[in-house]
């Protein structure tokens, strides 16, 4: 089914799993570009910019092979300050800017979309950035949040949400 002229035809098995809550929303750095956010590659180069350093050769490669949480980590233990100083940088790069047109537009859809029957968001975020949270207050919702390290651990179960459905298997999440 198409919902938009010349959009995407959404197969009716997954709307159908939509309707009955068993959808779980995964987003990216790439919901945030709107925000002036920069993605991972782009991200691990503004940082080595701002610190003013060169990344070695080992890091290099790992840029190159696409493992930048790899170079961060190899940054973080090489330079005086390390984690913490790393991570007051990201920080800084990671200021989304709020006042451009649309910033926040892809997070307000995709926290309506993950809305359930039963009133619970099924969203989850690898995002550093902070633009869910401001749209979550700014807009007033309650949704229970998880966040890292007390997040679910990952098993060979089956993976089943609060309410007791499967929301996969193999390769699940336990909770």
């Amino acid at each position: 089914m198409q919902f938009v002229h010349n959009g995407p035809d959404i197969p009716d098995r997954l709307l159908e799993a939509h309707e009955d809550g068993r959808v779980v929303f995964f987003c990216g750095a790439g919901i945030s570009y709107p925000a002036g956010l920069p993605g991972f590659r782009e991200l691990v180069k503004a940082l080595y910019e701002r610190l003013v350093w060169s990344p070695s050769s080992i890091e290099e490669t790992a840029i190159a092979k696409g493992e930048y949480d790899t170079a961060i980590g190899l940054l973080e233990n090489k330079i005086v300050g390390g984690r913490e100083k790393v991570r007051r940088e990201l920080a800084g790069i990671l200021t989304a800017d709020l006042s451009k047109p649309k910033a926040t537009v892809t997070h307000e859809a995709l926290l309506t979309l993950s809305l359930n029957r039963k009133g619970r968001y099924r969203i989850v975020t690898t995002n550093f950035d902070r633009i869910f949270e401001h749209v979550i207050d700014r807009k007033n919702l309650a949704l229970e949040r998880f966040k890292s390290p007390l997040l679910p651990v990952p098993t060979r179960a089956v993976a089943r949400d609060s309410d007791g459905q499967r929301i996969g298997s193999a390769s699940g999440i336990q909770r």
